[in-house]
């Protein structure tokens, strides 16, 4: 009788060691982003009113621009999962198409669909909901960028749910839409809630659609505070200006305000609140 052998750790070893590269690739810059600037700076930072309003401002847009993303996407996803029809290809392929889409041309594209003297831009300007400088074109451009993940999350997460479980579900009398409500939605709900994740990262990262559509965000339908910018190009023009410091404070401020989100979110998962599996969130 042979002895079981013991499995080779040099796979592990380089395992680790990619894995770590990545890590430093992930890390590093911020780290060095942050070192650059000082706790005075990241006061004064959180001290000026146009950083509070461009950083309020992006986080009022990026929710409104989930909450669109999650209305009409879950849906899309539910019936590219679960149903079978002629085009499904071409529809799948639309989907993932923004997130290739260079985003400038997207803003581009946005840009001379919502123009004024376009049919669609006129129907808008007629309901009295301008696009462009507005909150609804930053909610736009967010939603454009960033619905894809949404969709793609939410088609994978209702596949995975196992149809004899509905079977079972029809079989003790539920209806479609019970059966759906009580064991489709509860099954997808963390693949759902990951692409919700990743869509509300995308937006509030999102640059170049607003250089082109939302450079500077007047008041207008959803949005009656002063004029400001997304804390994105808020960035680009302190660099633009050539203040390095304040655009280092900024960009760290935000930074730290990101992690400060993930890392609640990651701890309102462990702390079993959430209905799924302890550590099973993706991303």
């Amino acid at each position: 009788m042979t002895a079981p052998t013991r499995s080779f750790p040099v796979g592990r070893g380089v395992a680790a060691l990619l894995s770590a590269s990545l890590l430093a690739l992930f890390l590093l810059p911020l780290v060095a982003l942050v070192g650059e600037t000082t706790p005075r700076a990241l006061v004064q930072a959180v001290e000026d009113p146009a950083v509070r309003l461009s950083i309020g401002f992006t986080l009022y847009a990026s929710l409104a621009a989930l909450l669109l993303s999650l209305g009409l996407g879950v849906p899309l996803g539910y019936l590219l999962a679960r149903h079978r029809f002629r085009g499904r290809s071409v529809v799948e392929s639309a989907v993932a198409l923004p997130v290739v889409v260079p985003h400038l041309v997207a803003g581009l594209a946005l840009l001379w669909l919502f123009a004024p003297s376009s049919p669609v831009g006129a129907l808008f300007e007629s309901a009295g909901i301008p696009v462009f400088g507005t909150f609804v074109g930053v909610v736009l451009v967010m939603t454009y960028v960033s619905a894809s993940y949404t969709v793609l999350a939410s088609q994978l997460a209702f596949s995975t749910v196992d149809a004899r479980l509905l079977e079972a579900a029809r079989s003790l009398g539920a209806t479609p839409s019970r059966a759906f409500t009580s064991v489709t939605l509860p099954l997808a709900l963390r693949g759902i809630v990951a692409g919700a994740l990743l869509s509300w990262a995308r937006s509030v990262s999102e640059i170049g659609g607003f250089l082109i559509l939302a450079y500077t965000v007047y008041p207008g339908p959803g949005y009656s505070g002063p004029v400001t910018t997304p804390v994105s190009v808020l960035v680009y023009n302190l660099y633009e200006l050539n203040d390095l410091p304040e655009a280092a404070a900024v960009s760290a401020l935000f930074v730290l305000l990101a992690f400060a989100i993930f890392l609640g979110v990651r701890a309102l998962e462990r702390s079993g609140r959430l209905p799924w599996a302890v550590g099973s969130l993706l991303p």
